[in-house]
């Protein structure tokens, strides 16, 4: 599976706790944080510690690994959106590299 944002993340956190039919103050006791926190994560907070995100994803038997698109010409890709339709969205590596590059 591909995770892209925060609401991926918690999608997995949620499917993984359903399918060790855990719930979510005993997820919490394992990882060691409040059932609330538990509850956003799953929501996709976007400002979860990541720390705890990946105590979170470890406790749940959740390996991640890492690999890397190819570039995309004019620092844009395509998503799904929210309706399920392929948007362009705008690559923000790419243009942090190209905002850091001395002017000639």
């Amino acid at each position: 599976m591909l995770l892209r944002t925060s609401k991926d993340v918690g999608a997995i956190v949620r499917q993984r706790r359903r399918d060790l039919h855990l719930d979510q103050r005993t997820l919490a006791e394992r990882v060691g944080v409040s059932r609330q926190w538990i509850s956003e994560c799953e929501r996709g907070k976007p400002r979860a510690e990541l720390a705890l995100v990946l105590r979170t994803l470890a406790v749940l038997g959740v390996r991640l690994s890492v690999g890397e698109d190819p570039p995309v010409a004019g620092g844009r890709q395509r998503e799904k959106g929210e309706t399920g339709a392929s948007v362009d969205v705008p690559d923000i590596d790419a243009i942090v590299r190209n905002a850091r590059k001395p002017s000639a």
